[in-house]
């Protein structure tokens, strides 16, 4: 059982959420001394929090026996096991999310990658809200034209997800799928009709998160929803890294909170067939005598996600290189960002402010 579904008051489960117990068995071996004080809350009250957790934990142990029987009479479980060619398989069958940016998609291998964490880091102005919208609206492209047909989630963190530049990308959007179907010489009238910016920005499910335990909790709820919305296939988090770094001073418990949030994540991308896109900032990091910037987060961030990449400036053009990636090779590309949305770069793009 996860924390959320104990029977304790609110404040109580999001105390212990963002103290980083997200299950049951995290309060197994700690004394109510100790969950006192991380909790900041009287000792009998940690010690009545930990009785129901242990009464919780008594009631899914006697099912236990029942449930282990129930599904091995139903589900033969080493059939879970799967070869290695029906995975290859399976990966090429996937689907991709384009950019539309066609140099961008080039070194991604066809665009942002369903069953996957794929991270997205870079300096403020470089792009990245621009690159999470245009992904959260290109993922409604419609089967017929190559995409996904689903809906997205757009998580906002720093409340910088704009309206108003959804919709805009929303109409180039469509004129766009209208240009390729005239380009196709296809019967488009009756899709157009049906496809409108504003049906776009009703499949973006928006919730803004004004803390981390707003956020610890949202990740662990998208379960029920997705169960709810199975359309849905893509996660974007804009930012994943803001409220982390405002409130933690605790580094080790930042870093357990944030392993068990990006796990729970790779298991809803797997799961439910989708993408997670997380929009990382930068920071400075010392390294031999000399400071760089790097993405925020640390070095163990690094390593849960599938692929990551960095955007960075190269004079007057923006650039996208993949820093990280178990099937794409290292490669960079331009892109720019357009009234029109992300497109690929140009001689003449400069560095203007979008909106």
């Amino acid at each position: 059982m996860e924390i959320w579904r104990l029977p304790i008051s609110a404040s109580q489960r999001g105390k212990l959420i963002s103290a980083g117990y997200t299950s049951l068995s995290s309060l197994s071996s700690i004394s109510s001394s100790d969950l006192a004080r991380e909790l900041n809350v009287s000792e009998s009250e940690a010690m009545n929090i930990l009785k129901v957790a242990s009464h919780s934990r008594g009631s899914e142990t006697s099912n236990a026996s029942c449930s282990i029987v129930e599904v091995l009479d139903t589900f033969q479980w080493w059939a879970g096991a799967q070869s290695a060619w029906d995975m290859l398989h399976d990966e090429e069958s996937l689907m991709h999310i384009t950019t539309s940016s066609a140099d961008l998609d080039n070194i991604l291998g066809g665009g942002i990658h369903c069953k996957e964490v794929t991270e997205i880091g870079g300096v403020p102005g470089i792009g990245k809200t621009q690159l999470g919208i245009q992904i959260a609206v290109n993922v409604q492209i419609p089967n017929d034209f190559g995409g996904l047909g689903g809906k997205a989630i757009y998580i906002d963190t720093e409340g910088s997800f704009m309206v108003e530049r959804a919709f805009q990308i929303a109409e180039a959007c469509i004129e766009d799928m209208s240009e390729y179907n005239r380009f196709l010489r296809k019967d488009f009238q009756e899709c157009k009709i049906k496809m409108q910016p504003q049906d776009i920005l009703e499949n973006i499910f928006y919730f803004r998160i004004c803390s981390y335990t707003e956020q610890i909790a949202l990740i662990n709820y998208l379960d029920k929803f997705l169960s709810e919305h199975k359309d849905v296939k893509v996660i974007v988090v804009d930012s994943v890294t803001f409220h982390f770094r405002q409130d933690f001073d605790d580094m080790a418990l930042r870093t357990r909170v944030l392993s068990g949030m990006a796990l729970k994540l790779m298991n809803l991308a797997k799961r439910f067939s989708l993408a997670v896109v997380l929009l990382n900032q930068v920071t400075t990091k010392h390294t031999e005598a000399s400071f760089q910037l790097a993405l925020a987060l640390g070095d163990s961030w690094s390593h849960t996600c599938t692929n990551r990449i960095v955007l960075y400036w190269n004079g007057n053009e923006r650039y996208a290189y993949i820093d990280k990636s178990p099937s794409l090779r290292s490669a960079s590309a331009a892109y720019s960002v357009t009234a029109r949305g992300i497109r690929n770069s140009s001689s003449s793009c400069k560095r203007i402010k979008m909106m």
